[in-house]
């Protein structure tokens, strides 16, 4: 039957067994099982924006695959289709050959397709266990012990240490991406869509997960990997898909992936992502191998006056399934920028939380430029010119439903000049909207746009737009490149250390070490809630870091 001569969309729930074909972009040549999944001819568009144009890829038992491109290149609305969060507007979904419909998630997990979004979907409320008992049959009594006996295999399995009674809303985000990764699996699926899920792991967390990734492989389940690294793509994949602009550009087959070296797939991959005329330098080929080897060049910075902001023996209160603060101290200088390293769940959240003004401190003080604002809230901080950006952009930093230019006022709402006697200036707003979506480049279709409806890499340009305002002073960025592309996490540093260079004190909280070297002019590192040690930025510095991340050793310098 040929793809032209199909019926018309399917109802919920029915299946037609139909043809693959075996040479279509993304397969290989030859007599093989069919994919134990397909996509074929999807078409999906929102107002403005076709975001998947005629896709077609296979997924194949047994193989890991991954997709690769830009922010914005149709990946994300690829996955939110085969998870069931959005149904097509054209084309067809086969699960073993079978053309079927996935009108909602439970249709899609029905099906086995497991998937590990990029923004963490669980229930903040609920406990590790009881988010992984969701979904479950209503007519089923929940049984506890069984799910407890499943929780302790894929602990082993992922290799992970979590309290199973712990509130998710108190776990560091990096934790709740593992109990997200335990949620996929919990149902024994064939098909797991992983969504940039190396970035909130260590390196470690990275090998362990690879190898959790190859045992799933060996059992014959099909594993989608969205990644912005190519280190990833080279060391993981199988067959290697490139989306741009909404269309699948090109593919590496295994059978040709396992004959390339690693520059010849960046290359390719490159050529492929960007078309092959652009230039491309040894700075975007390290970022986008997962290595920042071109560091800048280091500032020096002046710390003969005044720090900006000076905080002594910060602790927080002890919450179950968060890591608090034990008496934190440091110095941040104007032009400054303290990267803060460490595992992830070493109390790096307390900290910026604490900072902010989100989360009170049991002890110890923080002075702003003299001023004691221990006791300040989250408003009077803003006043005083203390900004943060979350690593939560949907949920915390934005509110999805809301419009781009409300959120990019969020913090904002009833003061004046949008807010006037009680009424709201929308002419007003919506100016200052376009202004700021034009300033900083942030592809929306409006600025009425609902923010949930952008990339990650659009959201995270609109929570930079809101917070490195003029009168900031300081600003704490929480993993600010997570989930990020290519040219968005290239912004997103420039942005980081221009603010530096106009004298802003900047504090930058991240897993990724690279970044850190990237960026800091000195690195801190978190171990078990205590910053164990500050280091000056500098060659060969990596070993000294992955000590004090480890607790091996400290650093003279803490609270300098």
């Amino acid at each position: 039957m040929k793809m032209d001569s199909l019926p018309s969309p399917l109802q919920s729930g029915e299946m037609t067994r139909i043809e693959t074909t075996p040479n279509a972009v993304g397969s290989g040549a030859g007599s093989k099982p069919a994919p134990v999944a397909t996509v074929r001819n999807i078409c999906k568009r929102f107002p403005g924006v076709v975001a998947n144009d005629d896709i077609s890829l296979d997924f194949n038992a047994g193989e890991i695959h991954v997709l690769l491109g830009e922010n914005g290149a149709g990946k994300s609305t690829l996955i939110g289709i085969l998870a069931g969060m959005q149904q097509p507007d054209s084309g067809d979904i086969l699960i073993d050959g079978v053309r079927v419909r996935l009108g909602s998630p439970r249709e899609s997990l029905d099906h086995g397709i497991g998937t590990v979004f990029q923004h963490v979907l669980l229930v903040p409320s609920l406990t590790v266990i009881e988010n992984l008992m969701l979904g479950g049959s209503w007519w089923q009594k929940l049984a506890r012990s069984a799910a407890l006996a499943r929780f302790r295999e894929l602990s082993d399995l992922l290799g992970v240490k979590l309290d199973p009674d712990a509130l998710v809303g108190k776990l560091s985000l990096g934790e709740q991406q593992q109990v997200e990764i335990m949620r996929a699996l919990w149902r024994g699926e064939k098909i797991l869509i992983l969504d940039e899920p190396t970035s909130m792991l260590t390196p470690q967390g990275v090998r362990d997960l690879g190898d959790v990734m190859r045992r799933l492989r060996a059992k014959g389940v099909a594993l989608i990997l969205i990644t912005h690294k190519l280190a990833e793509a080279y060391e993981l994949g199988d067959r290697i898909s490139v989306l741009r602009l909404g269309r699948v550009v090109g593919a590496i087959l295994p059978d040709e992936r396992q004959q390339m070296t690693e520059q010849q797939v960046t290359d390719r991959v490159i050529a492929m992502m960007f078309g092959a005329t652009m230039p491309t330098d040894a700075a975007d080929a390290e970022l986008l191998l997962g290595r920042a080897e071109g560091r800048r060049a280091r500032r020096l910075v002046d710390r003969s006056g005044a720090p900006r902001l000076r905080a002594t023996q910060l602790s927080t209160a002890a919450e179950r399934g968060a890591c608090p603060l034990h008496d934190v101290s440091f110095d941040l200088w104007p032009g400054e920028v303290l990267g803060i390293a460490g595992i992830d769940g070493n109390g790096q959240k307390h900290l910026a939380e604490t900072l902010a003004g989100q989360r009170k401190a049991a002890s110890g003080t923080i002075m702003l430029d003299g001023h004691d604002i221990t006791a300040a809230g989250v408003p009077a901080r803003r006043r005083a010119g203390i900004r943060y950006v979350t690593d939560e952009r949907l949920g915390e930093g934005t509110v999805g439903t809301f419009s781009v230019a409300t959120n990019l006022l969020l913090k904002e709402i009833g003061n004046e000049p949008f807010w006037r006697r009680g009424m709201t200036d929308w002419t007003r707003i919506h100016d200052h909207a376009r202004e700021k979506i034009e300033h900083h480049d942030i592809r929306t279709p409006s600025e009425k746009t609902p923010i949930g409806k952008l990339s990650g890499g659009n959201i995270q340009k609109v929570l930079l737009a809101r917070e490195l305002a003029n009168d900031a002073g300081v600003v704490i960025f929480n993993k600010p490149t997570y989930g990020l592309d290519l040219q968005n996490t290239r912004l997103a540093h420039e942005r980081i250390v221009e603010s530096a260079r106009h004298g802003l004190g900047t504090i930058v909280i991240s897993t990724d070490l690279d970044e850190l070297l990237e960026v800091s002019d000195r690195i801190g590192v978190m171990y078990q809630g205590r910053l164990v040690g500050i280091v000056e930025n500098g060659p060969e510095v990596e070993l000294e870091i992955g000590k004090l991340m480890t607790g091996q050793t400290l650093a003279a310098g803490t609270g300098s």
